[in-house]
């Protein structure tokens, strides 16, 4: 059986009325709005609204089996931005097919926003899976002959500049457990943070998932097939190796100018076959920009 995927991350949606509250004031969210407003960020994703009308209109057109959000929702992870993002993806539509999304460091961008669960209560219909216990993460969700394990790498960061994930070993014990109860089928990860970058080396320390070692030994002893992410905002793949004996492919930014684009995967039991469609500005629609095509390992 083939299963066709589409992938898409790093929207960065933000809303006019943010809601600012007294305590934001002493918050990450102050350097983050400067970088939006003063240093050009907000430029960059200036069009991010009309992009994700136009991607969620392609998404309907096509007949996919699953759809794969890899995070970033919002800009600064305010409770306006979360509700302007699930609304603009229809996330409460019953007539997606089965659908998982983790958060991103921008959805954890305060104590306040996790405290609250604001990504985990906007995208709750995408969030549907096995668990261990009470746990929200990780969860794994059935798609034909295959499961879709979503894991949350995104943390509370502190320093201004520090834009690094976890994973966490209480969690990668739940996703161990979790899929030794899964049943046979290929097990196609979904996390925000990456494991290397574009040329294969570790993330500098202030961007990276501070956990990569012990990630990757998870994911092997997991069985993975597949691992989907975003975080970093230009596009790559790459194929398995001896190292890290399954194929990645980090979708970029869906919405950054002249990056926004998604990724539709035919996933066969031995193949990954891609397409990576980009957004054509002048007709407001997604065109072909390449293909790609990723040997799986054998571990259904």
């Amino acid at each position: 059986m083939t299963l066709r995927i589409a992938h898409f991350s790093d929207i960065h949606l933000t809303a006019r009325r943010l809601g600012w509250r007294p305590r934001d004031l002493v918050s990450k969210r102050v350097t983050g709005w400067f970088n939006v407003k003063m240093l050009g960020r907000g430029k960059h994703f200036r069009h991010a609204p009309a992009v994700i009308e136009a991607l969620v209109e392609e998404l309907r057109l096509r007949t996919f089996d699953a759809l794969a959000f890899s995070g970033d929702a919002t800009g600064m992870g305010f409770s306006s931005e979360f509700a302007i993002a699930a609304d603009a993806l229809a996330v409460a539509d019953p007539t997606w097919p089965p659908a998982v999304a983790v958060p991103g460091n921008h959805d954890y961008y305060t104590k306040r926003a996790v405290l609250h669960s604001q990504f985990e209560n906007h995208f709750a219909h995408w969030q549907v899976g096995e668990r261990i216990d009470e746990h929200r993460y990780p969860f794994a969700r059935r798609v034909g002959d295959a499961w879709l394990v979503a894991v949350n790498s995104a943390t509370v960061n502190r320093g201004y500049a520090d834009a690094s994930g976890e994973i966490g070993s209480d969690q990668l014990e739940r996703l161990k457990k979790l899929c030794d109860r899964l049943e046979a089928g290929r097990r196609i990860l979904v996390t925000h943070y990456p494991l290397r970058t574009a040329a294969g080396l570790v993330e500098r320390r202030a961007h990276r998932l501070r956990d990569h070692v012990a990630a990757l030994q998870t994911a092997i002893d997991c069985r993975i097939s597949f691992w989907l992410h975003g975080h970093i905002h230009q596009p790559f793949v790459l194929a398995k190796t001896k190292e890290i004996p399954f194929p990645i492919a980090c979708v970029g930014s869906s919405t950054m100018n002249h990056h926004w684009a998604y990724h539709d995967y035919s996933i066969t039991p031995t193949h990954v076959e891609g397409i990576r469609r980009v957004f054509e500005q002048e007709i407001g629609k997604f065109r072909v920009e390449s293909t790609f095509s990723l040997e799986m390992p054998d571990t259904v």
